[in-house]
């Protein structure tokens, strides 16, 4: 069950999935590893224009609240503000092998684009906890397996994907998202966002304004084990996708406000937490393909914008989705041992509901 299934009050008005895939051509995959006692990982796939137009480039940003974690292909995106390919998310020591398997679709769907040059975008977070982060267990082809289960509609949530051996606020996370609707004049957008929430102190966590980390601060193995981690430590990727019609600059104006969200879940930002966010608009489809090299008479390209200050309700959008899906991450996740006997308990329901009732 999700946020809104147990009644918890969010604002906003969702999707039909209340997913990323609310934002149409965007599909999300899994790969998911749970082998023996030790192996709790995998690899998430996004494509911002699905499959068959992977390689038309969005319009795109980035954004860095914490830089202790990595989101590879970002100096790309800030030279020119253009995202294209499948966006992989994994575990920290599981980024080189996902590029690799980006750039082995990439060659097996269209090669003529891979014959070229690629810079994909894989981004981690740490599940060293749960984890046998250091085994070599993803490899290139379950990033390619990722890529080719992607789908529209609705998006399974918590110990999946990337997010498989992934904590939140000393609780098991993972996976989750959210979606918002947003009316602009006649039209209609859609707001996405997708976490892989691996962040947060238990003592910070609030849900739905009401501060109840303190209430459940028992039953912790994270920080008070004989394995402790320092409190809050992990890391958050979020990407966020619109069809609203952005430029760069506006698309990392709302990769900005991914920490107003985090925040309303009580997170503090710690110093030991990579939290890092991208931000991606499918409302233009221009030429600005990176790695195409131009041929012929030179060309323009034309960018419908929504203009500056009329961009507030996206900004909300982003923020009211970011609580959600991080809401949604911690509901949908399930009690997970993994190696060292190390336990990840789930977030307790019903104790949750009682204190915000």
């Amino acid at each position: 069950m999700r946020a809104r299934d147990h009644g918890l009050r969010l604002t906003g008005q969702p999707g039909p999935h209340n997913a990323i895939t609310d934002v149409p051509g965007v599909e999300v995959g899994y790969t998911t590893l749970v082998e023996g006692d030790a192996v709790r990982t995998g690899v998430t796939a996004i494509l911002p224009r699905g499959r068959a137009d992977f390689d038309v480039p969005c319009a795109a940003g980035w954004f860095s609240l914490n830089g202790n974690g990595e989101m590879t292909g970002t100096a790309l995106l800030s030279e020119t503000g253009a995202l294209r390919l499948p966006v992989l998310i994994t575990n920290t020591h599981a980024v080189g092998p996902c590029h690799r398997g980006v750039v082995d679709w990439v060659a097996r769907e269209k090669p003529a684009v891979a014959d070229q040059w690629l810079l994909p975008v894989v981004a981690e977070t740490w599940d060293g906890y749960l984890n046998d982060i250091n085994g070599p267990h993803v490899r290139p082809e379950h990033a390619v397996a990722a890529i080719d289960a992607a789908r529209p509609g609705p998006v399974e949530e918590g110990s999946v994907g990337g997010g498989t051996g992934m904590n939140c606020y000393a609780f098991k996370g993972g996976s989750g998202t959210s979606s918002r609707v947003v009316r602009y004049g006649p039209d209609s957008y859609t707001v996405g966002v997708f976490v892989q929430a691996n962040f947060g102190s238990r003592r910070e966590l609030t849900v739905c304004g009401v501060p109840v980390g303190e209430a459940l601060a028992d039953d912790n193995p994270m920080e008070d084990g004989d394995w402790a981690t320092p409190p809050g430590a992990g890391s958050v990727i979020a990407v966020v996708a619109t069809d609203a019609p952005l430029l760069p600059g506006q698309c990392t104006a709302l990769a900005r406000r991914v920490p107003l969200g985090l925040a309303r879940t009580g997170t503090t930002g710690s110093h030991f937490s990579g939290d890092i966010f991208l931000a991606f608009s499918t409302g233009n489809a221009t030429t600005q393909t990176p790695s195409a090299f131009p041929r012929g008479e030179p060309g323009y390209d034309t960018l419908r914008h929504v203009p500056w200050n009329r961009t507030d309700d996206f900004f909300a959008a982003v923020v009211q989705g970011v609580e959600e899906a991080v809401l949604n991450a911690l509901l949908a996740a399930e009690t997970m041992v993994g190696r060292h006997g190390r336990r990840s308990p789930a977030l307790p329901v019903d104790r949750l509901l009682e204190l915000l009732r």
